[in-house]
């Protein structure tokens, strides 16, 4: 065993330890968290505004903040670009994250010095977690490779540092970990994606890649890459001693065997749950369901059932309060100085003791043109059941409405992108159709009473959906295609 994996082992089993004790008393810690974030933020611009002085528990809270999306904020946010400080939170932030955004233009999210750690521990713990349970550590004697966004920093007007968070995120890799982290600073700060992906793979060819971390689609990208430029038949091939493939922003499932697929084998996978808000949660088992919910990290988390989101007044629960199996809008309060934020979540609870969620969907990104409300799960898991059904892998999907087809009832069009079209797309279609009717009987009760016909697939060809995300300027990074629309907008572009 090398120093690294024998130091990493034991660091794993004390921060494990710590973790499990936090799993335990949750919605004691979250409780100690409200409290903490409202007394800090008392003197604040926003925190006198909302009389947090007179805020003794939960209801007062309730009471005195109203749920907020990204433009409710804005004005506070651009006090806080222009150097004013305690507005949202006392001082003024370390950096503001800036990121585009999948219901609006650009944001920029704060980040303190408090709530820094947050962002910078959970992946480190993820890992951990993983260490303690299954004894491998290998990874940490070779080369980590983390596909992201530059490091390089603006300012705004009031001297605020701004970037992407993983980029901010890169200038605080600990030292400890620089000589096996790529790829190299001047690589990771060149913004064009492709250009990028071309210059990582020419300096990862010959190194021992031993643990891979990106979301999904970036990564196929880069591995598509290096199999062309290699001339190897997989990854494994390639890097005999990859062994961990971290991931986040997006479900991975639909084209997990794709992914085991280029790379030759089945490796172990860690899910991660960041976002430029707060890092929200982490897988901690390789055994259990779902990712283990941030109870101690600076965050107090409030959950609205999700069908009474748009309400006027939407039901709002503590950790204390959810239940299990129930989609949930995530609303967080947070030591970043945001206050009944709404990220655009929605999340299911697999466990409550401790406290694990799945994501589910984007509680704005949902195909119900027809009243269907049909979300991002439901879609995978039809695709995914599809897929292993007929052994096939898929790249990358949308899902979208057609209300006014030329002939017929209208009906849902799968965009699938993948490397061979099925030889019986009938049978694929009716695979998905029926696999959606059993998870959502809406879409059920719209298809018997011949509202919608049958959903219709259209294959695209290979790198249609980079080639769209480049057309709109979100090609690579933390960019993702949305699953689901209400429109046609994406899916005219794509065709």
């Amino acid at each position: 065993m090398g120093l690294k994996s024998f130091f990493s082992k034991l660091l794993a089993h004390f921060a494990v330890s710590k973790l499990k004790r936090e799993a335990k008393n949750g919605v004691e810690l979250q409780q100690k968290t409200f409290k903490a974030l409202v007394k800090k933020a008392a003197n604040t611009e926003f925190g006198r505004q909302h009389n947090f002085k007179s805020i003794e528990n939960y209801a007062d809270f309730v009471k005195n903040i109203p749920v907020r999306e990204y433009e409710q904020f804005e004005s506070y946010i651009e006090k806080i670009k222009a150097g004013q400080q305690n507005i949202l939170w006392p001082g003024k932030p370390l950096y503001l994250c800036k990121t585009s955004g999948t219901t609006s233009g650009a944001k920029f999210i704060p980040l303190t010095k408090a709530s820094l750690p947050n962002h910078i521990n959970s992946a480190r713990n993820a890992l951990f977690c993983y260490i303690a349970e299954t004894g491998n550590a290998k990874f940490t004697e070779g080369k980590m490779i983390f596909l992201q966004g530059s490091p390089v920093m603006e300012k705004t007007k009031g001297d605020i540092a701004y970037g992407r968070l993983s980029g901010i995120v890169a200038n605080h890799v600990p030292t400890y970990l620089q000589k096996n982290r790529m790829p190299s600073f001047k690589t990771n700060c060149i913004e064009d994606w492709d250009q990028k992906v071309n210059a990582i793979v020419d300096e990862t060819l010959k190194e021992d890649m031993t643990l891979i971390s990106g979301i999904p689609n970036w990564v196929m990208m880069y591995f598509e890459k290096l199999i062309k430029k290699s001339g190897k038949k997989n990854i494994g091939e390639l890097f005999p001693n990859f062994n961990l493939f971290v991931y986040g922003g997006v479900n991975v499932e639909p084209y997990r065997n794709k992914f085991y697929e280029i790379i030759g084998k089945k490796i172990p996978t860690i899910e991660l749950y960041p976002a430029s808000e707060g890092f929200i949660a982490f897988q901690d088992s390789q055994k259990e369901e779902g990712l283990l919910l941030n109870v101690n990290s600076g965050i107090f988390f409030e959950f609205i059932p999700a069908e009474e989101y748009f309400n006027q007044n939407p039901l709002r629960l503590t950790l204390g309060e959810v239940k299990k199996n129930i989609n949930y809008a995530l609303v967080l309060s947070s030591n970043a100085g945001l206050w009944a934020y709404s990220i655009g979540d929605t999340v299911k609870f697999v466990s409550l003791e401790p406290p694990r969620i799945k994501v589910t969907g984007r509680i704005k990104h949902f195909t119900s043109a027809f009243g269907e409300h049909v979300i991002a799960e439901e879609v995978e898991a039809a695709l995914k059941f599809a897929c292993k059904k007929i052994h096939l892998s898929v790249t990358e999907f949308h899902v979208a409405p057609e209300v006014n087809p030329q002939s017929g009832l209208p009906y849902h069009e799968w965009f699938i992108e993948t490397d061979s079209v099925p030889t019986d797309i009938e049978e694929m279609r009716t695979l998905i159709d029926n696999k959606m009717q059993q998870l959502n009987v809406y879409y059920n009760d719209l298809i018997k009473g011949n509202i919608l016909q049958p959903c219709k697939l259209t294959f695209l060809q290979k790198g249609a959906f980079n080639r769209y995300m480049k057309s709109v300027g979100k090609l690579g990074g933390q960019n993702k295609v949305p699953r689901l629309a209400n429109d046609r907008e994406i899916a005219d572009k794509l065709i």
